[in-house]
């Protein structure tokens, strides 16, 4: 008898061979001066995982902090993901952030300096489907320098629409 040839599978959606961006933290580089940037993996239960994949997750008002030599992510908003049964997660949860030991005795002795907080910036799935968060050591801005980064921004803006009508 012959035998079959081998079955190919598709590629999985899960693993695409780019980064998906779930969500940004789009005022952040407005209201803090970011520093060095790290890449941390979140501990995260299923029903999150798929609730994270669906979108509308948000890390505007989220913040990360040390608590027993451990990092946390604080105030990120993942929607609970409706087919998951009675044990579906609370949607602004604590969740433990994963770095290496040297990372994180960086980032203490980063925030030892006053006025330094950790700051994410956005949640993706890397290229093997796994949700990293991209998290910075962000120092915060003055009123001042806000109206500056308006005022470069709105200059940029005319000077490209400048030589965009010039050419």
């Amino acid at each position: 008898m012959a035998q079959r040839p081998a079955k190919t599978h598709a590629p999985s959606a899960v693993h695409k061979a780019e980064r998906r961006v779930v969500a940004t933290n789009r005022k952040a580089k407005f209201d803090y001066h970011i520093g060095e940037s790290f890449e941390a993996g979140i501990v995260l239960v299923g029903p999150e995982v798929k609730g994270l994949r669906g979108g509308s997750s948000s890390i505007a008002e989220a913040f990360a902090r040390f608590d027993k030599g451990e990092l946390w992510l604080v105030g990120m908003h993942i929607p609970e993901y409706f087919e998951a049964t009675y044990n579906n997660h609370e949607t602004k949860r604590k969740r433990k952030l994963l770095l290496k030991k040297a990372q994180l005795k960086r980032l203490e002795k980063s925030l030892a300096v006053k006025g330094t907080t950790l700051v994410p910036l956005e949640i993706y799935f890397n290229e093997r489907g796994i949700a990293k968060l991209k998290l910075a050591v962000g120092h915060g801005k003055q009123v001042h320098d806000k109206r500056q980064d308006i005022k470069k921004r709105e200059h940029d803006r005319e000077m490209r629409r400048f030589t965009r009508r010039g050419s």
